[in-house]
This record gives C-alpha cells, sequence and structure tokens, in this order.
C-alpha cells in the first residue's frame, strides 16, 4: 500500500473508542448489584451498564466487530517479519506526513486513544492481517474459467528488441500551439530517423546518438518488451512488427515518439508456467476494482468462527452497517 497523507480513520476511531471502554472497569467502585461505577455527581451514580448503553448506539457495534476481527485475524494469520515491516513502513509515512505539516505524531496518537507508537503499529499490523486474508478470500474464489480468461487475454511471450525515443521538449509554461509545436518537431525529427535506418544506418548506433530514453541509449536501445509493463501503444506496434523489421513510422505515446526494432519473440508461456503469477495479477485487479470485497471476507471469516451477538440492539446495528458496506459503489 502507498505512503498516505493522513491516519486511517477506522483506525484512530476505534483506538479511541476502545481505549474509553477499558477505562470503564481500571479498579472504580461497585453497587451493590456488582455495577461498576463510571463516574458520580451529587445525587446520581453512572454505571458501566450505563455508559455501555450509550456507547454501543455510537459505534458499539463497530467496535466491538473490530475487536473480533482482531481476534480472528491474528489467529488466521501469523506476524511474521512481512507484517511487521508493512507497519514499520506505514507508520513513518503517517508520521513524516503530520511531521511535515508541523504536527507533533505522537500527540496525534495519544488524541486518538493509542498508548504509544508499538500500540498503533499493533493496529497497523492488524490491518495488514485484514488485507491477507481478504487476499486469500478472492484467491479462494477465483474459478478455473476466470483464470483461462485472464491467461488468454494477458499473456503474451516477450520480445526482444530495441527503441529510439524522441520526446517532445515542452515545460508547463508553455502554451498549447508551442505545445504542438514542439510535438511536430519531435514526430519529424522521428521520421527523419526513420529514413536514416531506411538508408541503412545502424539502429544501434542512432539509438546511442539521438534516443531520449537515458535507461537504454546506452545500450543501443535494446530491451525486453513484456506486456503490461510498457503502454499500450508501444506493445501493440512491438507485436505487429515481423522479427528484424522496425517501425515504418513514429509510434506515438505519453512519453513521445517511439521508432521500434523487434529483434525476436518468445512463445507464449503455458498456463502451469504462470499460473501463480496470473492468480496474483488476478486478486489484484479484483481488489481495486470491487471496494466491498474487504468487507465480503470478513463477513466470511467471522461465520467460519460461529460469530454471534447476543445483544439485540447491536446486531441490528450490525447488519445494517453490513448491508450499507455492501450496497457501496463497488468501482473507484
Amino acid at each position: 500500500m502507498k505512503g498516505r497523507t493522513k491516519v486511517n480513520k477506522k483506525l484512530l476511531i476505534a483506538g479511541a473508542f476502545l481505549v474509553t471502554l477499558v477505562l470503564t472497569g481500571c479498579g472504580t467502585p461497585t453497587l451493590k448489584n456488582g455495577e461498576e461505577v463510571v463516574a458520580s455527581v451529587d445525587g446520581k451514580k453512572f454505571t458501566a451498564n450505563d455508559l455501555y448503553e450509550e456507547l454501543k448506539d455510537q459505534g458499539g457495534a463497530n467496535v466491538l466487530v473490530n475487536m473480533i476481527d482482531t481476534f480472528i485475524v491474528n489467529k488466521e494469520i501469523e506476524t511474521d517479519d512481512d507484517a511487521k515491516t508493512y507497519a514499520d513502513s506505514q507508520y513513518e509515512s503517517y508520521k513524516s506526513s503530520y511531521e511535515s505539516n508541523g504536527q507533533n505524531f505522537e500527540d496525534v496518537l495519544t488524541s486518538a486513544g493509542y498508548k504509544d507508537a508499538d500500540d498503533f503499529k499493533d493496529a497497523l499490523i492488524v490491518e495488514y492481517k485484514k488485507q491477507k486474508v481478504t487476499e486469500n478470500y478472492v484467491k479462494a474464489n477465483l474459478t478455473d474459467a476466470e483464470i483461462q480468461s485472464y491467461y488468454d487475454d494477458n499473456i503474451f511471450g516477450d520480445i526482444e528488441g530495441a527503441h529510439i525515443l524522441i520526446s517532445p521538449k515542452t515545460d508547463d509554461d508553455m502554451t498549447d500551439d508551442e505545445i504542438k509545436e514542439a510535438e511536430d518537431k519531435a514526430k519529424k525529427e522521428a521520421e527523419e530517423i526513420i529514413k536514416k535506418l531506411d538508408d541503412g544506418e545502424d539502429f544501434a548506433k542512432l539509438a546511442k546518438e539521438y534516443s531520449d530514453d537515458e535507461g537504454t541509449a546506452s545500450e543501443g536501445g535494446k530491451l525486453t518488451i513484456t506486456y503490461g509493463e510498457v503502454v499500450d501503444e508501444f506493445w501493440d506496434a512491438a507485436s505487429k512488427l515481423k522479427d528484424g523489421k522496425y517501425s515504418k513510422k513514429p509510434v506515438k505515446s505519453d512519453y513521445g515518439y517511439h521508432i521500434i526494432y523487434r529483434e525476436s519473440a518468445k512463445d507464449k508461456p503455458k498456463l502451469n508456467e504462470v499460473e501463480d503469477n496470473v492468480i496474483d495479477k488476478l486478486v489484484d485487479q479484483k481488489l481495486e476494482e470491487d471496494t466491498t470485497l474487504q468487507t465480503e471476507a470478513l463477513v466470511d471469516l467471522r461465520e467460519k468462527y460461529n460469530f454471534k451477538i447476543n445483544d439485540n440492539a447491536i446486531n441490528k446495528s450490525y447488519n445494517k452497517n453490513i448491508k450499507e458496506a455492501l450496497a457501496e459503489t463497488s468501482t473507484n
């Protein structure tokens, strides 16, 4: 997951709410019926039960489910080095973001109900584990037809080749007319290079001399062209070339104008050779397209652990929350 600009609101709310609940049982006096007294004023004692009745209507179902999910995912997924690395990385990202705005991150965590950095990292580890159980859920529900379809449409043999990139010399201060003029100039330069190739000049030599791709120019433009790792325009042009041929017209992309040379193409790998990668790609794709999948995965996991809510009000709130979460727009 990439760096963020603010701490996960769910983590903050859960942290603050859980601290409130914990405070109801810290050595307080009790009434004759056994209820703990949380606070008192002249003429009134406020018990843990009073507080519970109020809190359960103010997010109590979410807090309860968070507690249960934490227990479940800790049983399902071990806290390994990957989980710790994730928590450390996210913590530093949050901390850096807040401190860059002049805020003390320790104060931020304290106001959110976390005892210290380790307490927040524990919550981040739980977040990581929820992601993992969601990935496992999606993976378990993939069909053979989906895997086959993705393989057919998205897996191809790599193409060995080279390219020369001519990028328009533009900047943010240019007018539209100036940008078009720079693009036309780049296209014309690419066309002139193609004429040099037609006249028999060496592709690698021209790439070293003219290409704006700093990563490949020194190697004569040589590169391995992999589907999904180059822009669509580039792949489409390379896949249509015959071995030993180069593009006769500049290929336009967001990077500029390419002249592509195709040396050879590898055979498409067999499904059993790339199935794990196909599954990973499908899982990533589904998670990106459907934001309700974590809710589905956790509901399924709770059922596996025979989850049951005995309080009618909290159960009603829980069911309402699940229904609303699953009804949310599933595409980003």
